[in-house]
């Protein structure tokens, strides 16, 4: 079976539809908030031309998301997949952002167990790769039953490699945390 890497995801709270050129504007509305990215690899995400790259390099990986609160239609972030490995049978998610005002109210859990589910229709594993200073994010993977598998340093389209954690979840582990 072939991945879906922009399938339309859809719950109660959040949905995640395929990210278009045509969505830099109202993603960078969310994005130019320096608060959100103080904690992530490169802290200058907010700036336009920084963004600017961040976001073609999603638009090019053709796996990224918009993500809007579906009940009200508003951009609220974004994320994707990654990192798809056919022989280990794994894909990665993460590049994700949210507005603050979506931090502690589930719109990430839910997100990411939208992709999850998703992406264990394909594989056996999902990786998140986690900047090694991004305790909030960290903490949140963890909450959700992955658990820190390594440390690798990750070059991000256009920018200098750094640090990241890898956590990572089976789908054994996954089925049975939701039993």
């Amino acid at each position: 079976m072939i991945f879906d890497f922009q399938p339309l995801l859809v719950s109660e709270l959040v949905t995640a539809e395929p990210l278009q050129e045509s969505d830099f504007d109202r993603l960078y509305a969310v994005a130019s908030d320096p608060l959100i990215w103080e904690q992530h690899p490169n802290k200058f995400r907010y700036r336009r031309d920084v963004f600017e790259t961040f976001f073609r390099g999603a638009v090019e990986s053709g796996s990224a998301f918009l993500v809007t609160d579906t009940k009200t239609g508003e951009v609220i972030g974004s994320s994707r997949y990654s990192n798809y490995n056919q022989q280990e049978n794994s894909i990665a998610i993460g590049y994700t952002f949210f507005a603050r005002k979506c931090w502690g109210k589930g719109y990430n859990p839910l997100l990411k167990k939208l992709m999850i589910n998703h992406a264990f229709q394909f594989v056996d594993t999902v990786d998140f790769y986690i900047g090694a200073v991004n305790k909030r994010s960290q903490i949140s993977i963890q909450r959700i039953g992955a658990i820190k598998t390594g440390e690798e340093e990750t070059a991000y389209y256009g920018e200098s490699p750094k640090l990241d954690f890898i956590y990572s979840i089976s789908k054994a582990d996954w089925n049975k945390k939701r039993e």
